[in-house]
């Protein structure tokens, strides 16, 4: 059992399977005391009945601003030194022609506007606690191009320039907003999506393989704990070699 993270409680949207289980399991191990946010009752419930005291589970909609106002109403007077924004779906890999706006919309919903929410209603709570570390989930697609899948690239590419909005705002107010960028990752949600999808990324991955949601989660408890004190307005790239191509 760590302690990198001892003492600090943490909120992981989409913390039911995927990345974000991985990172709620990483962050229980180093100490924190973390609250499961999802929509995916049955197994947030299960994995927080697996974790014992430190998980909590949460039903949250992501995209609803009145759940996460009352997170926040919550989280002044028990605030969140941690807040992961993982949540987020592609949905759809169709060329940009063919999404239909209302898609379109509902994929940018989910995958940049919640992150804004979750920012925009949880910051003030951490400022007011007098420090806080934002961890936004993004991906490689948010910031190199594709000829598919306009929307989720859009979005992902909203939350890595939204992510350093957030750390200049408020660097002096002690609140640290980095984003994480995945490449092709061993996930539900990647086991989902259409074959020839997943061999195109791995096929242009330097390392020839998918990660797991462990190299992600080792990444989220760097960027939670005083390791990364000195460290805001951040891109970490855990992808395999993708981008460095």
């Amino acid at each position: 059992m760590g302690a990198r993270l001892d003492g600090r409680r943490a909120l992981v949207t989409g913390g039911a399977r995927g990345i974000g289980e991985a990172i709620v399991r990483r962050f229980v191990a180093e100490g924190a005391k973390v609250v499961i946010a999802d929509i995916r009752d049955e197994e947030g419930q299960s994995l927080a009945r697996e974790l014992g005291p430190a998980a909590t589970y949460l039903h949250l909609d992501v995209t609803d601003d009145a759940a996460w106002r009352s997170v926040a109403e919550e989280a002044m007077a028990y605030p969140f030194q941690v807040l992961v924004n993982n949540a987020g779906a592609v949905r759809s890999f169709a060329p940009l022609h063919e999404v239909e706006p209302e898609l379109f919309r509902e994929i940018v919903e989910l995958n940049l506007t919640s992150v804004f929410l979750s920012m925009r209603f949880l910051i003030p709570t951490m400022v007011a606690a007098g420090s806080g570390s934002v961890i936004n989930l993004s991906s490689i697609s948010g910031v190199v191009g594709h000829d598919v899948a306009p929307g989720y690239q859009s979005a992902k590419g909203g939350v890595r320039v939204l992510t350093k909005n957030g750390a200049i705002t408020y660097a002096s107010s002690w609140i640290r907003v980095n984003s994480l960028h995945p490449g092709i990752i061993a996930t539900p949600m990647v086991a989902e999506q259409p074959a020839w999808a997943t061999e195109a990324f791995v096929g242009s991955t330097p390392m020839g393989r998918a990660g797991t949601p462990d190299d992600i989660a080792h990444a989220a408890v760097y960027l939670a704990s005083d390791e990364s004190a000195f460290v805001t307005g951040a891109e970490m790239y855990i992808d395999g070699g993708f981008t460095a191509v």
